[in-house]
């Protein structure tokens, strides 16, 4: 049986990116994201890609029209929670180690440790209140080499890489277990 509830996206996991810019000192700069998705349109496929309020790495994507969008993994995860609950604005938020290099066809911020990478460039973009949608045409994808090996099976390659969810304002990993409350990660 089925109930009327709020209005909300609890339990419909999302998978979790770092939207990577460079700032105006083209130091990078890392925000945490979920409202990530695709479209196909006569090119090809494209990435939907949603931010809400002002956001340092919002105002980076309208300002360059390109970012980098790094899966995020149980094993960056705590650097990933950190990114997203430190405001952008703070001119301490970067202050800490973490190794990037830059994207192979756009001027971007490539995180490291994130198996992989979209390379993306704004073609449109829609605003909603203090949300905006930026349609974005994928100009490159970075894979590390072993999830291009065919020879290894799907489930392994993507059991070996554990990409994290989140909903109800928790992080789950690829199986469903919980692994903690947004905010907490660091601590884990």
């Amino acid at each position: 049986m089925k109930i009327s509830t709020a209005i909300s996206n609890d339990f419909c996991p999302q998978t979790l990116f770092l939207f990577g810019t460079y700032k105006e000192d083209n130091t990078p700069n890392f925000g945490l994201f979920c409202w990530f998705s695709y479209y196909w349109d006569g090119d090809g496929l494209g990435i939907m890609a949603c931010i809400g309020e002002n956001k340092l790495t919002k105002d980076r994507i309208r300002e360059n029209k390109v970012f980098s969008a790094n899966l995020v993994t149980e094993e960056i995860l705590p650097i990933a929670d950190y990114f997203g609950i430190k405001k952008g604005y703070s001119n301490e938020k970067m202050n800490i180690e973490f190794e990037t290099e830059k994207g192979h066809v756009l001027d971007v911020p490539v995180f490291s440790k994130s198996p992989i990478v979209y390379e993306l460039e704004v073609s449109q973009s829609i605003i909603f209140g203090d949300s905006e949608v930026f349609l974005c045409k994928i100009r490159n994808v970075l894979a590390d080499d072993f999830l291009c090996d065919k020879t290894i099976s799907k489930e392994k390659r993507i059991k070996t890489i554990r990409p994290v969810h989140t909903t109800c304002q928790t992080y789950f990993s690829w199986d469903g277990n919980e692994i903690c409350g947004w905010g907490k990660a660091g601590n884990k």
